[in-house]
């Protein structure tokens, strides 16, 4: 048993080619997966297929930050209990993470020729499922990848999981076109999403591999009030990660465009199947060399710059949208959203491990995201209702103003992390 530092240590200085093997089976494949049904391409192509709502296109992202944000607060307390992490991450994983996007391809295999209202419902029931998982099991996913990954390693990690992911996904992306214009509707989005789970499935087979060491420091589980009653504390003896939520939380809200960079085209220039592949291969191409430079920056330089420079990039990308006279310019726009949501997955959450000791780490984690949950929720939504009552490039300037005041907030109101020491939430409790 592993139950001294020094014997963690070498356990996981032993094991580590290993992990970081397995794990970077774990990202590509499954970056791979959901780059074939990119929440910032295919699934609003879809909904746009099942209904002419503006707004149910801002659902998308809006349902997924939800499921995937609100939970993790309450799993949190759950993950600091556990001794190891995997076996319930595997759990979740599979189940509830990965089964419904078959689900999905079945439902819309079934119902979306007919019935398209029951396609649309099933849709986001199961996005919402799958959400779900993902949120419950990341406090306990991330803090196993802080055990098994040394903080200077996490970056190029993650870089390197995603650039694979990413140029995998670039041949995935032209052979998606393909489907979608060579196979009748619907048939051409069941097969997208079914080829999509297949590689989900491959993915969790590296993450079940993972050899974790034991925790050095397993908090007892409390009652939720009990935990929830130290939360304020948490917020009042770090300012620092306080001002880090409200900034980053700004920057967010410039994020409500995302979704719609592609409805936006094809309602401007009539885009064909090949043409949204195209544009989803740009898409994971620039994330993919991107995933690369910001693995190596966020290692050597910290989170705080890659994130700082990836909400600049957003918000180039929303005013490049807003002035946008061709396909060129829509091109522009994907490469640069591209490398600005690489930026923002690589350091987002990598960042929060820094700002908190290892048995903390799953409350900042989960304080994180369920805080941000109705800023990231809501923004597309009102994203479709000011393209609804406005249009699309008004609601593209809005969003670029909101990206680069979180910007310029993120880079002068917040200290780089690592460059301070954290402190146990212990130390900062009332008697």
């Amino acid at each position: 048993m592993t139950t001294t530092k020094a014997a963690v240590d070498a356990y996981v200085e032993k094991n580590f080619p290993w992990n970081f093997a397995v794990n970077v089976i774990d990202i590509t494949f499954i970056s791979l997966g959901l780059s074939l049904i990119s929440r910032d391409t295919i699934m609003p192509l879809l909904v746009s297929q099942l209904t002419d709502s503006k707004i149910a296109i801002g659902l998308i992202p809006a349902i997924y930050s939800l499921g995937f944000y609100l939970p993790q607060l309450f799993m949190a307390n759950h993950a600091e209990s556990l001794v190891r992490k995997m076996p319930f991450v595997a759990l979740i994983g599979s189940v509830v993470e990965r089964l419904p996007y078959l689900g999905m391809g079945l439902a819309i295999w079934a119902f979306a020729d007919h019935t398209p209202a029951v396609t649309l419902v099933a849709f986001f029931i199961l996005l919402a499922i799958t959400s779900l998982g993902t949120g419950i099991g990341t406090p306990a996913w991330l803090t196993m990848i802080g055990k098994v990954l040394p903080v200077n390693r996490r970056g190029i990690f993650f870089g390197i999981s995603g650039g694979l992911g990413a140029l995998m996904g670039i041949v995935g992306a032209s052979v998606v076109g393909q489907i979608l214009d060579t196979m009748p509707y619907p048939d051409n989005f069941t097969w997208v999403f079914v080829i999509a789970f297949i590689f989900l499935a491959i993915s969790w087979v590296g993450l079940v591999l993972n050899r974790e060491p034991e925790s050095l420091v397993v908090k007892k589980q409390v009652p939720l009030i009990t935990y929830f009653k130290q939360l304020p504390n948490v917020l009042r003896g770090n300012p620092n990660f306080t001002r880090f939520l409200i900034t980053y939380g700004i920057s967010r809200l410039g994020a409500m465009a995302i979704g719609f960079f592609l409805v936006f085209g094809n309602t401007n220039y009539n885009l064909s199947g090949t043409q949204v592949g195209t544009l989803t291969a740009i898409l994971i191409g620039s994330g993919g060399v991107t995933n690369l430079i910001w693995g190596w920056v966020g290692d050597r330089a910290g989170h705080k710059i890659v994130l700082v420079l990836s909400t600049f990039l957003l918000a180039l990308a929303a005013l490049l949208a807003w002035t946008s006279t061709s396909e060129i310019s829509l091109i522009i726009t994907f490469i640069l959203l591209g490398a600005a949501t690489s930026g923002d997955g690589i350091s987002r959450l990598s960042i929060v491990l820094e700002f908190a000791v290892p048995e903390d780490q799953p409350t900042y984690i989960g304080l994180t995201n369920t805080l941000l949950a109705p800023v990231v929720a809501l923004g597309p939504i009102l994203g479709g209702w000011l393209a609804t009552v406005m249009d699309y490039r008004s609601m593209f300037l809005i969003s670029a103003v909101f990206a680069l005041i979180g910007g310029v907030l993120l880079m002068a109101w917040v200290r780089e992390p690592r460059k301070m020491t954290p402190v146990a939430i212990s130390s900062n409790l009332t008697p």
